[in-house]
């Protein structure tokens, strides 16, 4: 609980501010306290909350026929994503969490390009929900794909969350069919609802007065973390 409720709040801000990253920062911190599965299933009620709040604060903003089409994919490929994690060794889940950080800091360290065409939406909505649901790292192909739509600021932040909500909603589902969720991941899911939500106000708040040439900074930061986290969390 004590890790839970800062790693929440730092999800929330992250993602309101920088588009992405808060999902995976908030998985990865947990799963240095628990086995990968619980700390995935405990994330998918908050980050579920905590869109569509983003979604809500920046409604007209939304993108509807992008994000409709990105939820299109993404929904079904999230609840298959989600029974297949429920079979696999947690060292598995692990590594793939490893990867994907990895992969993060590459993207950004080394000026890694990847623009797919705007056609892609469904089949990436549906890369994105698989990947979010089995090892949490959906944002990684999220930005790109969102991005090359021509999405920017906060209509990037906003359609975005209405994708990853029918996402998360779908992954909860798969999680509940494979029978990982019980009333403990619930009422930690509720508090991670409640952390992220408040994060997002206090994302809010930096988006008013932090420079825009900052926000590429703060995301090599938050990706360099999340490979320490990964690290962390195999040790």
């Amino acid at each position: 609980m004590f890790a839970l409720i800062p790693l929440a709040v730092v999800a929330g801000a992250i993602t309101t501010v920088a588009g992405m990253g808060g999902g995976l920062v908030m998985l990865l911190g947990l799963s240095t306290y628990m086995d990968p599965l619980t700390a995935l299933t405990i994330t998918g009620p908050g980050l579920l909350v905590g869109n569509l709040h983003r979604a809500w604060m920046y409604k007209t903003e939304i993108n509807r026929p992008l994000a409709w089409r990105y939820a299109l994919g993404g929904a079904p490929a999230a609840l298959i994503g989600g029974l297949v994690v429920v079979a696999l060794p947690s060292m598995v889940i692990r590594v793939a969490m490893v990867v994907l950080a990895s992969a993060a800091v590459a993207k950004v360290l080394f000026g890694w390009q990847w623009k797919p065409p705007v056609s892609a939406m469904i089949p990436g909505g549906a890369a994105v929900g698989f990947v979010t649901a089995t090892s949490g790292g959906g944002g990684l192909v999220s930005a790109p794909l969102l991005l090359s739509s021509g999405l920017t600021g906060k209509s990037y932040v906003a359609t975005g969350a209405v994708g990853a909500s029918s996402i998360h909603v779908f992954r909860i589902a798969g999680y509940g069919a494979g029978g990982a969720i019980d009333e403990s991941v619930l009422v930690l899911g509720a508090v991670a609802a409640v952390g992220i939500t408040t994060g997002n106000l206090v994302g809010h708040r930096i988006r008013t007065w932090i420079p825009e040439r900052v926000i590429p900074k703060i995301e090599i930061g938050i990706v360099i973390a999340l490979v320490g986290l990964a690290l962390v969390g195999i040790a």
